[in-house]
């Protein structure tokens, strides 16, 4: 579904995700109170950028809301993005997503209602330190309030798994109760697995578990040996 979004504030994250939308399709409108940045947005790539504080009504206004699929608000401070996403609901924003840098304002965003909120430093620290610790994991996303996460890893071709069912692996007495095979990519294709699909050798794996749990994930799928 193609959408119409608008974004408030075009630093490295907002101008970065104002392209990638517009590569797959959507129609991207970029609000940025640096004159020099909002030309940039336009002639580097094509983005209709409007100039002018993202927190004064006016100008807000002028990006029509109210006709967006959903307002992002991306600027420097979680004063001013909690400031856009008020603006934008009192002009009849459907759907307002905000970045959070600073958690302790997650308090306040949900006090008036902002729902969707991505804090840089939680998503960034949860992928680093799971990085850390595992160095079977490719990559990794911290869900919900961190106790869930969804990783990426890739079976070795000597793995115990290999040559199994999904559905087999899930009925093992050693198989972590929270884990979830999410998907599966092979050579570049990605594939909804199914009770019945077969795990190979090289095969990446999404999946998705308990954070407690994943010690327990990255052993089952990873060892040579059956754990049972």
């Amino acid at each position: 579904m193609k959408m119409k979004i608008v974004i408030a504030g075009a630093g490295r994250g907002g101008l970065n995700l104002a392209v990638h939308l517009q590569k797959v399709g959507h129609t991207v409108l970029i609000l940025e109170r640096d004159p020099i940045v909002a030309q940039h947005a336009t002639e580097a790539y094509g983005i209709v950028a409007l100039t002018g504080d993202a927190t004064n009504a006016a100008t807000l206004r002028q990006a029509q809301p109210e006709r967006a699929d959903a307002v992002l608000a991306m600027l420097h401070r979680d004063a001013d993005n909690l400031g856009v996403g008020l603006l934008a609901r009192s002009l009849g924003a459907k759907r307002i997503i905000v970045r959070m840098r600073d958690p302790s304002y997650r308090a306040v965003y949900e006090e008036v209602g902002i729902r969707q909120i991505l804090s840089e430093t939680e998503i960034l620290v949860g992928a680093l330190a799971t990085a850390i610790e595992y160095e079977a994991v490719r990559h990794s996303m911290v869900l919900g309030s961190g106790e869930a996460i969804a990783v990426e890893i890739t079976i070795p071709e000597r793995a115990w798994v290999v040559g199994k069912a999904v559905s087999q692996l899930a009925l093992h007495p050693a198989f972590p109760r929270s884990c979830v095979v999410a998907g599966m990519l092979k050579g570049g294709a990605v594939q909804a697995p199914r009770g019945a699909s077969v795990l190979e050798g090289n095969m990446d794996l999404l999946i998705v578990s308990a954070r407690e749990d994943l010690p327990a994930v990255v052993d089952f799928f990873l060892t040579e040996n059956d754990p049972r």
